[in-house]
């Protein structure tokens, strides 16, 4: 058995901090992110979390195999640092993480891209086990990716390999993405572009305008929500084909926050993939994510004991 080790996933809402074991949770929280102030003013909050998590489990710092962060961004796992970011935690690049881990915790320090690190957690626990060609794609604040082939993860010479799926172009007579390019997914059909998309003002007044919301209003007749919905179901289906027709998976997992609607999400995607995707081999397995919550930091606490 190995040693327990500390797992953070730095979403853009919420940080969630675990102490994990040989793939089990052993107790978890979660502090506000406010990402858009940064990172290093959440760190001090971090390690409060951690020292809070380890008192009910008896547990010491000395009792530790490492602390990983699974983080958003293009992450260089050798160096372990975060090398580029989007909005979200945008100091992060100039922070040396692993002198904080070690002078904070004394112990050893991993990181991985978020996406990175969710593809591990199902690829090891979850709905892509038994597959050594997979693809994740997670549907959220904004859209991610990550891919395993022939048994490996995928990350290439600058770190950027697989991640950067939500930012194919899938139009290019678009609006201009965070990234600067125009016509990406994700400012075609993603969260945080979401009031801009076109109709987006028509619907009912609301203090959210967020995927649920659209949804349920598509379900419920609402015109307007329904050409958002479709258009971004038809988005999405676009880069679920790219990746696909990119990576030649066997299988392609969907997860993140915007999932909720799965049951509308899942047949579409279904229809489009076996209907446009080139694969004469036969059918890619499309699946929601076993670990709706907790893929990221099953991963990177995978990866602190494989490293």
């Amino acid at each position: 058995m190995s040693k327990p080790v500390i797992a953070i996933d730095m979403g853009g809402t919420k940080i969630k901090i675990a102490i994990m074991q040989d793939g089990i949770l052993l107790d978890s929280t979660s502090i506000d992110a406010y990402s858009a102030n940064g990172l290093r003013s959440r760190l001090p909050y971090i390690r409060e979390a951690v020292e809070n998590l380890l008192k009910p489990q008896q547990l010491s710092l000395s009792d530790l195999g490492g602390l990983g962060i699974a983080s958003p961004g293009i992450v260089d796992s050798h160096r372990k640092k975060v090398l580029s970011i989007d909005k979200k935690f945008g100091d992060a690049p100039e922070i040396d993480l692993e002198e904080w881990s070690q002078k904070m915790f004394n112990l050893p320090f991993f990181i991985e891209n978020d996406a990175r690190s969710a593809l591990v957690g199902e690829w090891i626990y979850g709905n892509a086990q038994n597959h050594d060609n997979a693809v994740l794609m997670t549907l959220g604040t904004g859209i991610g990716s990550a891919a395993i082939i022939e048994g490996k993860l995928l990350k290439g010479k600058h770190f950027t390999a697989g991640i950067l799926g939500g930012h194919s172009v899938i139009n290019y007579k678009g609006n201009v993405c965070n990234c600067g390019n125009k016509g990406c997914v994700e400012t075609e059909a993603s969260t945080w572009n979401l009031a801009n998309m076109p109709k987006s003002e028509d619907l009912p007044a609301s203090s959210v305008v967020d995927f649920e919301m659209i949804f349920t209003l598509a379900e419920e007749g609402n015109t307007k929500a329904l050409e958002i919905r479709n258009q971004s179901l038809q988005a999405w289906s676009a880069c679920a084909v790219n990746l696909i027709h990119a990576y030649d998976p066997e299988i392609l997992v969907l997860t993140g926050g915007i999932m909720g609607s799965s049951s509308s999400i899942i047949p579409y995607l279904r229809n489009y993939i076996e209907t446009y995707a080139w694969t004469p081999w036969g059918k890619v397995h499309l699946t929601e994510g076993k670990f709706s919550g907790t893929a990221a930091l099953l991963g990177i606490a995978h990866l602190i004991n494989n490293q």
